[in-house]
């Protein structure tokens, strides 16, 4: 009688590629820059900012792209990634 193997999605002789941890972190800081800037630039199309009437593209980019708002992110963004990879060394 044939006996039957379980399908496994991964070859056990495949090793996983890891990432080093300066590039992790350089991605996660990126992408929490990201939605700081994407949360920024959706606040500048709101009802309540926005009592004039439509704003522009570049108008928007504009108010947002400022050295004070970059400073903010990437504190936030360092701040965001230290508890994260607190996080993720206790779970």
């Amino acid at each position: 009688m044939a006996t039957v193997r379980p399908a496994r999605f991964v070859e056990p002789d495949e090793k996983r590629v890891r990432i080093g941890p300066l590039w992790r972190a350089i991605i996660e800081t990126g992408f929490i820059i990201f939605l700081y800037y994407s949360n920024l630039l959706m606040g500048e199309y709101t009802h309540g900012n926005n009592p004039g009437g439509a704003k522009r593209l570049g108008a928007a980019l504009y108010d947002i792209l400022t050295l004070d708002n970059f400073i903010i992110a990437v504190i936030s963004a360092l701040i965001g990634y230290v508890v994260v990879e607190y996080l993720r060394t206790k779970v």
